[in-house]
């Protein structure tokens, strides 16, 4: 595999929704939590990207992504990793993606059913090269041409980003993936050259290529 694109829980949006623990998109972006299946799949090189969760009146958008530099696990991400250790913000939502205690022990924040624990505190995704939209100008312009750009990239039609991916997510060549991170970036470095109150719009579609679905 070279990547996966997958869409985030329905409501979770950091912008309009929920907060988004799992992937932490940071300087140093993991995935930890959720996902036991991808986290699985995923090799050292290969690379991940997430999608907004539906959010009523708003469109998706990808959040960002990110290319696998290691795989450990969860007890090792503890102590490496303190910022990202499983509790509650201010507002009473979770955040943090180890879901172990400082024992080795499913966290009392972490509401899976133990059975499935075993299997979630393996492989701790850790990455590098991060690209994410966080602006509101990125934003914007990202719920406005997340759409197109899957629908080019992925040879598919669809309304939503879930009929392109489905509940299981999309793998991604390594032309794909290239091209979604290079309509990232491009994104990312229009709206810096402008005011976020006038950001023109960046291009709709990346450069066509014969893709692969």
């Amino acid at each position: 595999m070279v990547g996966k694109i997958v869409i985030t829980r329905t409501g979770y949006d950091p912008q309009l929704g929920k907060h988004v623990k799992d992937p932490y998109l940071g300087p140093r972006p993991t995935l930890g939590a959720c996902r036991p299946d991808v986290r699985e799949q995923l090799k050292v090189g290969d690379h991940f990207f997430v999608i907004s969760g539906k959010v009523p009146g708003a469109d998706q958008y990808v959040l960002g992504g990110f290319e696998i530099a290691e795989k450990i696990d969860a007890t090792e991400a503890y102590q490496r990793f303190p910022d990202l250790r499983l509790r509650k913000r201010e507002d009473g939502q979770l955040t943090g993606n180890i879901i172990v205690g400082a024992d080795g022990r499913q966290h009392p924040l972490d509401d899976h059913t133990p059975k499935s624990f075993p299997r979630r505190v393996r492989n701790y995704v850790v990455g590098r090269d991060p690209v994410s939209l966080t602006t509101a100008a990125e934003i914007a312009e990202g719920r406005k041409h997340t759409l197109t750009v899957l629908r080019d990239i992925l040879g598919r039609k669809g309304d939503s980003p879930f009929d392109l991916l489905g509940r299981s997510g999309a793998f991604l060549t390594d032309e794909q993936v290239r091209a979604l991170r290079s309509w990232l970036t491009a994104l990312k470095a229009s709206c810096v050259r402008v005011e976020p109150a006038a950001a023109a719009s960046v291009p709709a579609r990346p450069a066509r290529t014969r893709l692969v679905g």
